[in-house]
């Protein structure tokens, strides 16, 4: 990673914890079972790039650029999006643990969270509008001044918000789902 600017490589077996990368840009690169974990990368830019099977837990990315990057079958518990590049934030999720992270403030239009648990995540003030959430385990997620508009959760699940606090236009729930929806109100659904 000693050069500013990587095309279209393949990093595998990268083990860069605790590191402090500056100013890197990754254009279709590939990041395979590589640890990154506790590590920072602070202005960094990340284009069209895929990270599958790594560990990115705790990872800083402050002032770093996501545009059309997919995590798949990776560990990215801890880490705060929000302090990513709003300018083309754009990522995908499949198979992955985001456990305790944060995407608040983040618009995040169309995004795909695929069979992946968002436990404790926050999307506070995020902009999820038209997005997925397949297969998704949500406990104790928050959502709060989030923008649902036709988001689907037809197949997620343990998730619990208030619709007033939020906005659910178009929103696509499941039958089982809709308890969710009604906690607050401390009534029970047979």
């Amino acid at each position: 990673m000693e050069s500013p600017i990587h095309d279209n490589k393949v990093f595998e077996d990268v083990v860069y914890t605790e590191e402090i990368i500056r100013g890197k840009e990754f254009h279709d690169c590939t990041f395979k079972k590589c640890d990154l974990s506790n590590s920072e990368f602070l202005n960094c830019k990340f284009i069209d790039c895929v990270f599958e099977g790594c560990n990115l837990s705790m990872m800083k990315l402050d002032g770093t650029t996501l545009n059309n990057v997919v995590f798949k079958h990776s560990k990215i518990l801890g880490v705060n999006f929000s302090r990513c590049q709003d300018f083309l934030f754009t990522v995908q999720f499949e198979s992955c643990i985001l456990d305790y992270s944060s995407f608040m403030g983040k618009k995040m239009l169309k995004t795909k969270f695929i069979k992946s648990s968002l436990k404790e995540v926050s999307f506070s003030g995020t902009n999820l509008a038209g997005s997925v959430f397949d297969d998704t385990n949500l406990m104790d997620a928050v959502f709060s001044q989030t923008d649902l508009t036709g988001v689907n959760f037809t197949t997620a699940y343990n998730y619990i918000f208030d619709p007033e606090l939020n906005s659910i236009k178009k929103a696509i729930f499941s039958t089982a789902g809709v308890a969710g929806l009604l906690s607050k109100y401390g009534i029970k659904i047979v």
